[in-house]
């Protein structure tokens, strides 16, 4: 009797630890997919179709770009000027500033909502910055507010089932500042009243300035996950100082994955190690189907690189459906709850 015992409790114990490492294994894989921009490779970026269609597409999370109206309204934008993605130079031409350009922050947000949006072009020349995508200047598109993005993402979970989350970023506070406005309050304070309050909630909140940041930390008291954005400005000896606040780096791949040497091998920095070193996600951008090194035959190798090679944690890209189809493969995607 006791022989019996002794081996069913084995038994049970191995079954447990097996299913711990299967447990285990099912995290380590689970790479996340951020639709940059919505489905950008699509529709024009941005705008509430967009952020539909890379629903659809089963992203984990959807991004917002955030710039302030005249009045207060964080409107979801990659830039902090409209030139670039819609029809304002036509519309209002009287409200350029000296620059040329024409600013969010000019504008209020019923002024906005009159504005077609269009896929991304060149004010000089004219001409799409990705002509393979979506016809310029074709069919009806809008600006819309945080607010309306939350509600219909928050909408289409309660209709769906799933709990795909948000990925605001805080568009040049400093600019904002200037402006007599404080653009991360405004921000924390809606994310706030829509349920966004926590680490656990399905939230990450970015910034390219490090100060502010830090700020949205400490003295606004953010509990999101925060992640720290990086371009040029700075050194892997700041991780250790970046931990301090933040939950992940947002650094741009090409800095990680930077060729191929002589062999063809891939050349990857240690930059990943360093992070998880200091307990950093590193989620970077723009994976692109349309535009990526000319190293790599193809997106799928890439994403190849990216995701396993490099060990990326997620990534953001144009093409969230071609991400997600690359992990089915692997059969390493987990169903979106």
């Amino acid at each position: 009797m006791n022989k019996i015992i002794i081996i069913f409790a084995t038994t049970l114990l191995f079954a447990c630890n097996t299913k711990q490492k299967e447990n285990n294994m099912i995290e380590q894989t689970n790479k996340i997919i951020i639709a940059h921009r919505g489905a950008s490779g699509y529709l024009p970026e941005h705008t509430l179709q967009s952020k539909a269609m890379a629903y659809a597409m089963n992203a984990d999370y959807l991004e917002q770009d955030l710039a302030l109206s005249k009045d207060d309204v964080p409107i979801v934008i990659h830039d902090i000027h409209l030139e670039t993605v819609t029809d304002v130079a036509e519309k209002y031409p009287e409200k350029a500033r000296e620059d040329g350009k024409f600013y969010v922050i000019d504008f209020t947000f019923n002024e906005l909502k009159t504005l077609s949006v269009f896929e991304r072009f060149n004010p000089q020349t004219g001409k799409a910055v990705f002509p393979n995508r979506f016809s310029l200047k074709k069919s009806s598109f809008k600006l819309h507010s945080l607010q309306d993005e939350i509600e219909m993402i928050q909408g289409l979970n309660k209709s769906t089932g799933k709990n795909i989350g948000i990925y605001p970023e805080i568009k040049e506070p400093a600019f904002h500042r200037k402006e007599g406005k404080d653009i991360s309050k405004i921000v924390i304070d809606i994310l706030n009243n829509y349920g966004y309050k926590t680490k656990n909630d399905k939230c990450f909140l970015q910034c390219f300035d490090f100060e502010e940041t830090k700020r949205i930390r400490f003295e606004l008291k953010s509990n999101l996950k925060l992640i720290q954005l990086l371009e040029d400005d700075y050194t892997e000896n700041d991780f250790e100082k970046i931990s301090e606040y933040a939950d992940g780096l947002g650094p741009w791949f090409g800095t990680i994955i930077t060729g191929k040497n002589t062999k063809g091998e891939l050349i990857i920095t240690d930059f990943v190690e360093k992070a998880h070193n200091q307990q950093l996600l590193v989620h970077p951008y723009t994976f692109r189907a349309d535009a990526f090194p000319e190293y790599f035959t193809d997106f799928d190798e890439l994403l190849e690189a990216g995701l396993f090679k490099a060990d990326f944690d997620g990534i953001f890209t144009d093409f969230t459906d071609k991400a997600v189809k690359f992990l089915e493969k692997k059969h390493l995607r987990m169903q979106v709850k």
